[in-house]
């Protein structure tokens, strides 16, 4: 038994620092069994090797708990709250609902690591006085040292085997502001500027027309025009009335890049779900759903805003 069942209300936030495959299992599978057994929903979401190794490990209690695959549900981590957590937490309220989530694992790429921190720090912030529990697995041989540092800062709980303590260095907001970083457009980006709704039309059509150009797929293609189309017109309505919009290749990615002189005051914009009867305001939401990654920076002087989305996807 690794930790207490949480009072009514207190949100439960660790991360679980694991050397071993020993180790994640001991760490882990009594914190399901445990819950499964108090009743409380439980759900699993982290990579395909500890997808697989999990499930082996949870036996007779697999069916009770739902699996999922971190490297296809978060690949985006922008989308993990909304659509991985939020969603499930939201399902079963009423009850106190137990998670693991492992956004953050060796294969993840130098661009995609800010996103992973700020998403862990976040959580903290969507989940304030919610009844959940949501245990973050860290790998502490595969993962750089940098990466534990932030774990400690971006979660309040360590578990290790055999003890449980408080972090001391806890600093979810510092990890947030420390990887607001801006992404360099490359110098072949292909641009185009948009000063009214007038130009929505021709901003998709540009999107569109280079995406096939770098080899995206129609279906994909579409997608990319769905991304335009919002970030513009959010641009637009938010960010002082025109933006630019750049589309290059980076690597195996597609990035749509759109620029513009707002700033984004709220943290959790693009990751908290709208409720059924709000009228708009699922921009945001929308294009982490369909992007493979979303990078922001934004100051004071402007907000700029990356969507990735893979070229052979």
């Amino acid at each position: 038994m690794i930790t207490e069942i949480p009072p009514r209300g207190d949100f439960v936030h660790p991360a679980v620092f694991y050397a071993s495959d020993e180790e994640y299992l001991d760490l882990l599978v009594p914190f399901v069994k445990d819950g499964v057994a108090l009743g409380h929903p439980v759900a699993a979401a982290v990579p395909g090797d500890r997808l697989r190794l999990l499930r082996d490990a949870l036996g007779d209690v697999t069916d009770e708990v739902l699996l999922l695959d971190m490297e296809v549900e978060g690949r985006n981590p922008g989308r993990i709250i909304p659509a991985v957590l939020r969603r499930f937490a939201d399902r079963h309220s009423g009850k106190h609902v137990r998670i693991i989530g492992e956004p953050i694992w060796a294969g993840r790429s130098e661009v995609e690591y800010p996103a992973c921190a700020q998403h862990e720090a976040l959580i903290n912030l969507a989940f304030a006085g919610r009844d959940v529990t949501i245990a973050c697995p860290y790998d502490v041989t595969a993962l750089d040292e940098h990466v534990l540092t932030d774990a400690l800062a971006t979660h309040p709980l360590v578990w290790e085997t055999g003890r449980h303590y408080d972090s001391d260095h806890y600093a979810p907001d510092a990890v947030v502001s420390r990887y607001n970083l801006s992404l360099d457009t490359a110098a072949t980006a292909a641009t185009l500027e948009v000063a009214t709704t007038a130009d929505l039309r021709g901003a998709r059509r540009f999107a569109t027309d280079q995406g096939q150009h770098l080899g995206l797929s129609a279906d994909r293609a579409a997608d990319l025009a769905l991304i335009t189309t919002e970030l513009v017109v959010n641009s637009l309505r938010h960010g002082g009335g025109a933006c630019v919009v750049s589309v290059w290749q980076d690597g195996a990615h597609l990035v749509c890049t759109v620029r513009d002189a707002g700033y984004l005051a709220d943290p959790l914009a693009g990751r908290r779900p709208a409720p059924p009867t709000q009228e708009g305001g699922r921009g945001l939401l929308m294009i982490n759903q369909l992007a493979d990654l979303v990078r922001v920076h934004t100051t004071p002087l402007g907000t700029t805003t990356h969507a990735f989305l893979r070229i052979d996807a």
